[in-house]
């Protein structure tokens, strides 16, 4: 029989360490909310502004910690690649009159304790900011404003602050009909087309191309960065179709594919992607929806899960998280869907391990937890509600 008092075996030892390493105690998230009465939509909002959560890589669960207030409806937020410094857009202003009524704020990270210090604020050139991203050279943040119809470079300094957009573009075209040609029946989803709106922007992979979308002009533009300018591509945009709204997309890993999901349509678009000239050719458009939905809905969130097998969009209204294989030639396929257990999913993030999916439950104010099937991809309810006022996004550190 072995001694309770004696040391580990080596083998036991090296188990114990190798286990420690691959389940770490603890991750460190930001939740970002609307904070503002002026809130999405016109309704109010109840968050309280930057949300600082400890999640439990076990069981997924979310330990509340301090709250930044000093931020005006954080909705977007992203980290820069050196992970000591958070940017968030500040969706404030309603109309495309109010030329600089929003804001990005640029924030200190302290890497043990998550605690966040304010640099400092600039214009994100357009109003109701509701996008950002992080370049990879770590060089510009990019932000899409959705009421003032417009996308901004905003260069990152030596201490991470931000300086004055180097470059603004303001969408300038046909506006899409109504309703929108891919809707299901019985479909009242029409908002969004009375004007250009700026919904997401975001670099390719590698860097070398920069994608926006805007939904009121059903286009999704394709543009090279020049010393801070934005540059047309060969190909400079994709016409979608007329109404259905493209919001926001994703790149698969491999970097030959773009996933498109549009929030009036509730259609999904793969793409072939060319990472040399960044044109994109679109080969299939599917639903978001389970077969035979019919009535309103309007989708929000896409991603691609880190091996590149599965991809996930959320339906507000239906309030669902649709799951899709993705095939040898990146063409997709219908998994199954899992209820949200809120109202109105925004949006939602994967952990970085893979195996727990959040979802932002807007009109719920809440964030619900789900595990994810390694096999099947399909997420499951793990009973685990998170009140957060009006949650809008969640960000890993």
């Amino acid at each position: 029989m072995p001694n309770p008092n004696s040391s580990p075996s080596r083998r036991t030892f090296l188990q114990l360490a190798a286990a420690a390493i691959q389940t770490p105690k603890s991750n460190l998230l930001y939740v970002g909310t609307y904070n503002q009465v002026d809130g999405p939509e016109g309704t109010r909002g109840n968050g309280k502004g930057i949300h600082l959560f400890r999640m439990d890589p076990t069981t997924g669960a979310l330990t509340p910690g301090e709250v930044l207030t000093s931020v005006p409806n954080p909705s977007s937020l992203a980290l820069h690649p050196d992970g000591k410094h958070l940017y968030s857009a500040n969706e404030t202003g309603t109309s495309k009159e109010e030329k600089g009524s929003g804001s990005v704020s640029a924030l200190s990270v302290d890497r043990a304790t998550g605690h966040l210090t304010v640099l400092n604020t600039v214009s994100s050139r357009g109003a109701g900011p509701c996008h950002l991203s992080v370049h990879p050279s770590g060089k510009y943040v990019f932000v899409a404003n959705y009421h003032g119809g417009t996308v901004a470079v905003l260069p990152v300094q030596a201490n991470g602050s931000l300086g004055a957009a180097t470059d603004v573009k303001e969408g300038q075209g046909k506006l899409g009909n109504l309703p929108a040609a891919s809707a299901p029946p019985g479909s009242f989803a029409i908002s969004g087309h009375e004007r250009t709106h700026g919904h997401m922007i975001q670099s390719d992979p590698s860097g070398k191309f920069i994608v926006s979308t805007d939904l009121g002009l059903d286009r999704i533009y394709v543009w090279t960065l020049n010393n801070g300018k934005l540059v047309p591509a060969a190909m400079p945009y994709f016409q979608a179709p007329s109404g259905d709204g493209p919001r926001h997309f994703a790149s698969h890993p491999k970097g030959k594919w773009l996933y498109s999901i549009q929030e009036e349509g509730s259609t999904l678009i793969a793409f072939d992607y060319d990472p040399a000239t960044g044109r994109l050719a679109a080969k299939q458009t599917i639903s978001s929806l389970p077969k035979g939905f019919a009535g309103t809905n309007y989708t929000s969130e896409v991603a691609v899960s880190a091996d590149g097998r599965f991809l996930y969009a959320a339906n507000r209204v239906h309030d669902s998280i649709a799951v899709f294989g993705i095939g040898a030639n990146g063409t997709l396929s219908w998994v199954g869907e899992e209820w949200t257990r809120g109202d109105y999913p925004r949006s939602f993030s994967i952990d970085p391990s893979g195996r727990f999916l959040y979802v932002c439950n807007q009109h719920g104010d809440a964030v619900t937890c789900f595990k994810i099937n390694a096999q099947t991809g399909m997420p499951a309810f793990t009973g685990q509600y998170t009140p957060v006022g009006t949650p809008s996004i969640i960000t890993f550190l």
